[in-house]
């Protein structure tokens, strides 16, 4: 069963991942606010959303979404979905990289969560799902993303122990590969390039959103109050196959 009153704030819901999630959880029966810097397209939103144009690396953007928040209802669950993406190799990385990906990657999502966590422990129960990418096993050209989302991953162990006391479990998923319209953008369909990622891929397809939306939504359960400190690698079988890829 799910109280309506019982709400998920997905950060980065507009598009891609974030809106699969989105409406998973609206399927769900609980209420969804999405904290993104952009809106959602209006064939996408739905009448039982909440959006809260919010920049993620504004520490008082972040403060004020989640008293706005207050007035909607009870915050039982956090996905901590937005992130910006950089290719650089190691030679071309600069401090400015870093400068632009923690913010948002690492600060943004702490904040976040620490807000959530406060009105999960009111609530006496939450999750908070975190969203990790399989580039912090390895790939070229990630220097400054690898290292941020190796950190969300750590964070997360660290919050489980912390929340596990009041109720709130924390989980992590690593996604691989997934046809979002910025991957579809620098991957086009049926490319050569397209073509040998999917053959290296156990499965042999890329992933979709939902692919990983589904996964969040396990975490995410009441029931599923036993399971924390996890990263689940959402990948195809690609981490296990090729983690060079």
């Amino acid at each position: 069963m799910t109280d309506n009153n019982e709400l998920v704030v997905v950060t980065g819901g507009s598009r891609g991942i974030g809106r699969a999630i989105m409406d998973r959880v609206q399927a769900g029966g609980r209420g969804v606010v999405n904290l993104d810097i952009r809106p959602p397209e209006a064939a996408a939103a739905s009448n039982d959303e909440r959006f809260l144009e919010t920049d993620l690396s504004d520490p008082a953007a972040i403060g004020d979404a989640f008293r706005a928040i207050d007035g909607f209802g009870a915050v039982v669950g956090l996905v901590n979905n937005a992130g910006a993406v950089i290719s650089h190799s190691l030679e071309e990385t600069t401090e400015a990289d870093f400068g632009r990906l923690v913010p948002v990657n690492m600060v943004g999502a702490a904040l976040a969560a620490k807000a959530a966590a406060e009105r999960m422990k009111a609530a006496g129960w939450g999750r908070i799902v975190n969203i990790s990418s399989r580039t912090m096993v390895g790939k070229t050209d990630r220097t400054a993303y690898a290292a941020t989302k190796g950190a969300i991953a750590s964070m997360t162990k660290v919050w489980a122990l912390e929340l596990a006391p009041h109720g709130i479990t924390v989980n992590a998923i690593a996604p691989g590969p997934i046809a979002t319209e910025l991957y579809k953008e620098g991957n086009p369909p049926g490319s050569p390039k397209s073509e040998a990622l999917i053959a290296s891929i156990p499965v042999g397809r890329i992933g979709e959103p939902d692919d990983i939306g589904r996964a969040v939504s396990f975490f995410l359960e009441k029931d599923n109050s036993f399971v924390t400190g996890q990263v689940l690698f959402v990948c195809g079988g690609l981490t296990v196959g090729n983690a060079g890829a």
